[in-house]
């Protein structure tokens, strides 16, 4: 059975003039490897434990080896620098049903 995967971020934008390049480009790569936006930023309440960035992303994948093929693709790799580059933050990929 093919288990979806997941991208987790959780991210405080720190330079939000620049970080617009990133998410100018990032959506279309995204959807090249079959990724669709579930959340994107939105308002949240944190019942327990820390939640330490106030940007949520979650997209979800056709599969666990597709995100981390798309993570690790040539084409996001410059537009992932942009985001290092402007942000601070975590980022996950789970596999998930």
């Amino acid at each position: 059975m093919k288990m979806t995967g997941y991208a987790i971020t959780q991210i405080e934008v720190t330079n939000p003039e620049d970080y617009k390049e990133y998410l100018a480009k990032v959506t279309d790569i995204v959807t090249k490897f079959g990724g669709e936006y579930l959340v994107r930023g939105g308002e949240y309440q944190c019942f327990e434990g820390e939640w330490k960035y106030p940007r949520t992303v979650v997209i979800k994948f056709p599969s666990y080896e597709k995100a981390l093929e798309w993570y690790s693709s040539e084409e996001y790799k410059p537009v992932r620098q942009i985001r290092l580059d402007n942000s601070v933050g975590n980022f996950i990929i789970v596999k998930g049903a």
